[in-house]
Formats: C-alpha cells, sequence, structure tokens
C-alpha cells in the first residue's frame, strides 16, 4: 500500500506541472481560440531566466520575479506583433505559426544558454517529508501549491472582476464585445501576458525538482496540452483534473510495468478517452477558431 500511494504521490506533482501548463493553453483558447504550441517554451524559459539571473548574483525571488515578468512581456509582444496580425488566418495556420515560434524561441535559447542542462536550487529545502511512509519532496509543495493558487486566481479574475467579465465577453461573441466598448484584442493580449506568467511560474517551480534545458518544454508542452485536450478545452478545472489524473496514470504505469514506457501508457490512456468522448472530459464540443 505505501507503494501504491508513493506512486500516486509522484503522479500528482507530475500532474500539477501538466495543470500549470494546461491551464496556460486554455487561458489563451478561451479567448482568442488560438491553441498556443509555444507554451512549453514560456515554461522553459522561466526556468532558463531565474537559473541565468541567479548566476548574475541577484536574490532568488529577484530572479524569480524577472524572469516571470519577462516571460509574461514575451507573451504580449507574441500576440501582439504575430497573433495579431494574422488573425483571419485558419486554425491550422494558426497552430504551424505557434510551433514556429516555439522552434525560434527554442532555438535562441540554444544559441544563449547552449545545450547544457542547470540546476536550480530548491525554494525551500532539499529534505523530503515523510506522510505515512510517503516522502514527499519539498518543492513537490511547492508545485502543488502553485496549481491552487494559479486556479483559485484565474476563478477570481473570471468570476469575480469587471475584467474577467470582458473577458468571458470576449470569449462567448467578439463581435458583441465589441459593441459594448470591449476590445477582444486586448483582452487576447491579456490571456497571453497569463499564459505567459504561469508558464514562468511552472518552470521555476519545476526546476528543481530535476534540471532545466532548452528543449525541456517539448515534452512538457505535449503532455500539459494533452491534459487540456483531455479536460476540454475552455475548462481550467476539468483540464487540472484530467492532468492530475494523466500523471497519476504515468506513474503507476512506470512504476508498475515499466519507466520506458511511462509516456507511451500515458497518451495510450489520452488516446482511448478521446475514442469514447472526443471533447475531452468537461469539454465542450466543438474546437476551432473564432474571432480574435
Amino acid at each position: 500500500m505505501t507503494e501504491l500511494l508513493q506512486y500516486v504521490a509522484n503522479g500528482l506533482v507530475s500532474g500539477g506541472i501538466y495543470a500549470i501548463v494546461a491551464v496556460g493553453f486554455i487561458t489563451i483558447y478561451s479567448v482568442s481560440k488560438v491553441i498556443n504550441l509555444a507554451q512549453g517554451e514560456f515554461l522553459m524559459l522561466g526556468g532558463m531566466v531565474t537559473v541565468a539571473l541567479i548566476g548574475m548574483n541577484l536574490p532568488y525571488g529577484l530572479a524569480a520575479l524577472l524572469a516571470i515578468l519577462l516571460v509574461t512581456l514575451i507573451g504580449v509582444l507574441m500576440q501582439k506583433y504575430v497573433i495579431a496580425y494574422v488573425k483571419k488566418a485558419n486554425p491550422i495556420s494558426l497552430i504551424i505559426l505557434t510551433i514556429g515560434i516555439s522552434t525560434l524561441i527554442r532555438g535562441i535559447a540554444s544559441f544563449i544558454w547552449g545545450k547544457d542542462a542547470f540546476a536550480l536550487e530548491p525554494i525551500t529545502s532539499n529534505e523530503p517529508i515523510s506522510l505515512g511512509g510517503v516522502m514527499i519532496a519539498q518543492q513537490s509543495i511547492w508545485i502543488l501549491a502553485a496549481v491552487l493558487i494559479i486556479l483559485l486566481l484565474l476563478w477570481y479574475l473570471m468570476d469575480k472582476t469587471i475584467l474577467g467579465k470582458k473577458i468571458n465577453a470576449c470569449s462567448v461573441n467578439p463581435m458583441a464585445a465589441r459593441l459594448m466598448g470591449i476590445s477582444p484584442t486586448k483582452m487576447s493580449m491579456l490571456a497571453f501576458a497569463i499564459s505567459g506568467a504561469t508558464g514562468a511560474i511552472a518552470g521555476i517551480v519545476i526546476a528543481p525538482l530535476s534540471v532545466t534545458s532548452y528543449d525541456i518544454g517539448v515534452l512538457l508542452g505535449i503532455k500539459g496540452f494533452s491534459a487540456a485536450i483531455l479536460g476540454g478545452l475552455g475548462n481550467p478545472l476539468g483540464a487540472a483534473v484530467a492532468a492530475f489524473l494523466l500523471g497519476i496514470v504515468e506513474s503507476l504505469g512506470a512504476g508498475y510495468i515499466s519507466s520506458g514506457m511511462k509516456d507511451a501508457i500515458a497518451f495510450l490512456v489520452l488516446i482511448g478517452m478521446l475514442l469514447i468522448k472526443p471533447s475531452g472530459i468537461f469539454g465542450e464540443r466543438s474546437v476551432g477558431k473564432g474571432g480574435l
């Protein structure tokens, strides 16, 4: 039983990482109906920039804050100078465009930092905590806390603020929002900013558990996107639940079958679920591009 609980705990941590990435995908999609496949690179930049700034003798907290602000700015610039200019393109073209941006960011990161992996110190301590025989790294708690805080802040923004109501209006009917004096383009820019910030936070909190490198965002971006699809695009809570399920299935597969098969097992479950319910567990029935 202890072994099973350990696998579940590990899966929850992995799922927490995927959940933060998935929320970034959904934030952008909900407003602009753009699937941003550069989301994984936001995560990578968060970790890499933090490591670089700490290497310049900046305090940990300041380095992390500056990294989040920089990646947020990159998200805004991406929307303003790339996505907004091709807003009438079809969904496939937009997806290919974001893949191109992802490749560009990854190439620039490789040029700046090389292909080496970098370590980031834990936020608190390396000492694990034992809960009923289950060992949990303190950094894992920070990951789960980050997921909870991000979800709560997004819920408050969307449900309790005027700004959130404007974002929802642009998501439901961009033309009607324009007639009410709301700019869908500005709301889309805000969505990219939020997505960049959440991606950077994910990169910072996961880096101490392993390492960070120029290509770390590729697989994590795919896993986050898978969770977003599985939970249902447009539903942050559903995506978070799906992300945790994906992480647990992956961990159990690695523990009881083969560590080399963990990715394959997770994706087999994803494919199986989508064959049964193509819109995702909690999702809407259609996925396409609306007005920006």
